[in-house]
């Protein structure tokens, strides 16, 4: 394929903006300010890896602090003893992140939570015990998340609470007693219980059922102990925010403090030393914030007035005498201000990415989309710069993952670079889609492949109707849930879509259920009473893509991480070999160093320019011709789909590192504690996935052991391997086997 830059029919030709200046590294961004108020830190790159920065609160030279030269760091915090700084990260997109603690003076980094297979997350720090921290993890259970207390300084840990029933929620106190326990139950609500103390008897605080779960919670404490702060929609739609104190006889009193009919509580502000609510925010299409606290009233006005754009305070000191603020617009960078309680003044520090300032971006404008059935959707469009308001443009409809998320009004780097190139993009928040009440969210359920496609769908068609979108140059495009809608839009409705762009979906919902993570384990009951049971394979089968492909008849382009621990890359394989067996074309796109998603900038950076060529030579956009991102990623361009790029091969396997070789493994010549290893998982096999639904699975969780086998210790590998071995087998003998 021959790139272009020419203008699409109906828009002047705007200066197309370069693909890393959207989407590459940042300059500096997550700021924040030391617990006493002397320094700021901030991500920005090193040697092109965002890492975490440190500079005098006053100015000064500014030094890295920690020295990640593979996979950027995206969060981080200050430890309260001003003398580290705790990160989380994992290793290739696996997801199984660690806590590293960095001494400042000495640059010494440890990891606090070590192991292989451990997945952990920091739950925060205490003022009062500054050399320690919560963190979550899964050592001791790979299914079961317990609470521990780390000291930062010599990395001794503490378990405060073993999680040995299954719980999914424990909310600690100010002491750091866990005094709130929350667990699925079987029909998809939940029950939480509470302790007055470390040493009392749990007792029932709340049974919710599905139509509440995911909009009523308890989410902490105030200083005191005494008040627990949470949500509510029990007896209405959207939830509110409610204060919650236990009375002598048992009981418990909910008081409403803050409810609006516009959409669910969506942000608050605590203050940091009382745990009081300051303020709380709500958001249908911008978000909006009403003053609790007269106290911060004179702050967040003045802040009001000092910049245009959406004001959040992200950082405070510890003293709360010092904010970090950051505004938010929706056509240029993020400007960061530290702002002084005491003399009501603030300081401008940077923007995050200064290369936005002066470009032709475009605004987003929100509204709300009528589905056909009279439910209003939320949704955020925007249209190319330069447009003459005449010519019908090509549309691409982004969907969101989750699908328990939403899309909010503000800088969005898709919809700056698509219209750019000459599209309309639109973003739909469906029905299902989080923030805008409970009936809104339980609209959702079991509607994969129904409803919410339909609701994708009327979006598109609203656009057409307008008089801007083009019919016959509609795209519909997504990641994680968004990648399956857009399966389900290429096989349930593919006359409607000239191309499809899926990253990291699922392409059947049976194997989805049966290799997800172990910590996911005590959730999957939300997945089966909101999507669909394994006891019920002829509706999964239904409502699974994989099982419509021959239905596809559009270009299909597909994005995977090989180490994706959510969708394994088997979702991606499965599809696009029933394809290749249907002689249906498809562009398949793999990077072996990346998980859920694409988090290295360089293997962002290409496959993004093979989307550009990619929707150019289907929708007819403008393309910025490729500069050597192929070669500079691990990008792995497995089926190019008859497309053509310039200067670029398809992937060569043999080229590849060589993979464990697939040799025949014998049951009787391991030893016994490999063979233990062994039933140990067809145990869980057969424990986790229903009978009806493992031949399915087998391939699956095959290709994952095949995958962790080959980093395995040596003495795990062949116990792994045979285990793949026979689940291969299996899978053969059922008919579900390559």
């Amino acid at each position: 394929m021959t790139t272009t830059t020419a203008t699409i029919a109906g828009t002047t030709d705007v200066p197309l903006i370069p693909r890393d200046t959207l989407f590459g590294n940042p300059e500096r961004a997550g700021v924040q300010i030391s617990p006493n108020g002397k320094w700021l830190s901030y991500l920005a790159p090193l040697d092109g890896v965002l890492n975490v920065w440190v500079m005098p609160v006053n100015g000064g030279d500014a030094r890295a602090v920690t020295d990640s030269t593979d996979r950027p760091i995206r969060s981080y915090g200050w430890s309260w003893n001003n003398e580290q700084i705790l990160y989380v990260q994992d290793k290739g997109g696996n997801e199984n992140t660690h806590v590293y603690a960095v001494d400042l003076e000495t640059g010494t980094t440890t990891d606090l939570t070590p192991g292989d297979e451990v997945k952990a997350s920091l739950v925060g720090g205490h003022r009062d015990r500054p050399d320690q921290i919560l963190v979550q993890t899964n050592a001791r259970d790979p299914q079961a998340m317990d609470m521990v207390r780390i000291d930062t300084t010599t990395g001794d840990a503490e378990p405060i609470f073993l999680n040995e029933d299954g719980f999914v929620g424990m909310v600690p106190d100010d002491d750091w007693n866990i005094r709130v326990r929350t667990r699925m139950t079987p029909d998809g609500g939940s029950m939480s219980e509470f302790r007055d103390s470390p040493d009392g008897e749990w007792r029932e605080l709340d049974r919710v059922g599905l139509e509440d779960a995911m909009t009523t919670s308890t989410a902490g404490f105030d200083k005191t102990g005494k008040t627990m702060w949470g949500i509510d929609a029990r007896g209405g739609d959207k939830a509110r925010f409610v204060a919650i104190r236990p009375n002598l006889d048992g009981t418990f009193e909910r008081e409403t403090i803050f409810a609006s009919e516009e959409s669910d509580v969506a942000d608050l502000m605590l203050n940091p030393i009382t745990q009081q609510p300051e303020a709380v925010a709500t958001n249908r299409l911008r978000k909006t914030w009403t003053i609790l606290d007269p106290a911060v009233k004179p702050d967040l006005d003045a802040l009001a007035k000092l910049v245009d754009g959406e004001v959040e305070v992200i950082d405070r000191s510890g003293d709360d005498r010092t904010w970090i603020v950051a505004y938010l617009v929706d056509d240029g960078p993020v400007q960061y201000w530290l702002w002084d309680r005491d003399a009501q003044e603030g300081r401008y520090l940077f923007t995050n990415r200064p290369a936005l300032e002066g470009l032709p971006l475009v605004k987003m404008t929100p509204v709300e989309i009528e589905a056909r059935d009279g439910l209003m959707l939320p949704c955020y469009y925007s249209l190319p710069a330069g447009w003459n308001g005449e010519a019908k443009l090509p549309l691409v409809v982004m969907v969101h993952g989750g699908p328990w998320a939403r899309d909010s009004w503000g800088y969005n780097p898709y919809h700056q670079w698509l219209t750019n190139r000459g599209y309309a993009v639109l973003n739909v928040n469906f029905r299902g889609s989080t923030g805008f009440g409970k009936d809104f969210l339980n609209a959702g359920n079991r509607e994969w492949y129904a409803k919410m496609q339909d609701d994708v769908n009327d979006t598109a068609q609203w656009a057409v109707d307008q008089g801007w979108a083009d019919p016959e140059r509609l795209a519909i495009m997504g990641g994680s849930y968004g990648g399956y809608a857009t399966l389900a839009g290429m096989t349930r409705d593919p006359e409607l879509w000239a191309c499809g762009v899926d990253i990291v979906g699922p392409s059947h919902i049976s194997t989805l259920l049966s290799t997800i993570p172990p910590y996911w384990a005590p959730m999957k009951v939300m997945f089966e009473t909101r999507v669909g049971s394994q006891d019920d394979p002829e509706y999964l089968d239904s409502i699974s893509p994989l099982t419509h492909v021959d239905r596809i008849s559009r270009p299909l382009l597909i994005g995977q991480g090989a180490n994706d621990p959510r969708v394994k890359i088997s979702e991606s394989d499965q599809i696009v070999e029933a394809m290749e067996a249907s002689g249906i074309p498809v562009t398949y796109v793999v990077f072996p160093d990346e998980g859920h998603g694409f988090a290295k900038p360089e293997n962002n950076n290409a496959f993004n320019a093979v989307v550009e060529a990619f929707l150019a030579e289907h929708l007819g956009g403008r393309v910025e011709p490729m500069a050597g991102e192929i070669a500079a990623s691990t990008a792995q361009l497995r089926n190019l789909g008859g497309l053509e790029f310039d200067g670029v091969k398809a992937w060569d396997p043999a080229a590849e590192p060589a993979a464990v070789a697939e040799t025949t493994i014998s049951f009787d010549a391991l030893g016994p504690e490999q063979q233990a290893k062994i039933q140990e998982v067809f145990a869980q096999i057969e424990s986790q996935v229903p009978e009806p639904q493992r031949p399915f699975a087998y391939p699956a969780i095959a290709t994952q052991l095949r995958t962790q086998a080959a980093s395995a210790p040596e003495e795990d590998r062949d116990a792994m391997l045979y285990a793949a071995q026979e689940l291969e087998r299996r899978a053969k003998a059922s008919g579900q086997g390559g």
